[in-house]
C-alpha cells in the first residue's frame, strides 16, 4: 500500500468534484476522519467539502442522525448502519454525496458484540441511491495502515460513482 498513491487518488477525486460542482461529506468511524482529511489535501477543497463527522462511538452516531433502532437491530458494524451514516451526513450538510464507514480494525471492540476483525462496511449515498459494500481487510502493521487500506478501497468506488452517475 502506497500512501502517496492513495493521496493522489483523493486529489483526483477532489478535482473531479470541483469540476462537476459537487459537494461531499463523510461520517466516519473506523477511519477516524482520514477520508475527509484526504479529500481536503488540495487547494480548492473548501468548495466541495461541506463538513464531516467522526463518530467513533455509538452515541456519536446516534447524536448525528443514525437511528438508535438501526444500531440495536442490525449492530453498529452492519450495512444498515453504514447506510444510515451516509444518508444522515448527506442530509445534515445538504451535500450531493455522503460517505458512511464503520468496521473493526485490528482488535475486537469490547463495547459491541458484532465486532469481527477486519470487517468493514461502507456506503456512498448519492442522489436517492445508496451504494453499499462490505469487505474484509487483511491484518495490517498499524491502525493507520488499516485506515489507508479502507480509504483506498472507497476511493475507487467513489471515483466510479462520480464519473458514471453525475
Amino acid at each position: 500500500m502506497n500512501d502517496k498513491a492513495i493521496r493522489e487518488k483523493y486529489n483526483t477525486i477532489t478535482d473531479l468534484l470541483i469540476c462537476k460542482g459537487l459537494t461531499i461529506t463523510t461520517m466516519e468511524s473506523c477511519t477516524g476522519g482520514l477520508i475527509a482529511s484526504l479529500l481536503t489535501d488540495i487547494e480548492g477543497a473548501s468548495a466541495v467539502i461541506k463538513g464531516a463527522f467522526v463518530t467513533y462511538s455509538n452515541e456519536a452516531k446516534i447524536m448525528e442522525g443514525v437511528p438508535q433502532d438501526i444500531i440495536e437491530e442490525y449492530g453498529v458494524y452492519s450495512k444498515e448502519t453504514a447506510d444510515a451514516m451516509a444518508v444522515a451526513c448527506k442530509k445534515s450538510f445538504g451535500a450531493d454525496i455522503g460517505i458512511g464507514v464503520t468496521g473493526t480494525m485490528g482488535n475486537k471492540d469490547p463495547q459491541n458484540e458484532d465486532s469481527a476483525l477486519g470487517q468493514i462496511y461502507y456506503t456512498i449515498a448519492y442522489k436517492n441511491e445508496c451504494y453499499s459494500k462490505d469487505t474484509i481487510i487483511m491484518p495490517q502493521k498499524t491502525r493507520y495502515d488499516y485506515k489507508l487500506e479502507v480509504a483506498d478501497i472507497i476511493a475507487d468506488d467513489l471515483r466510479s460513482i462520480i464519473e458514471e452517475r453525475f
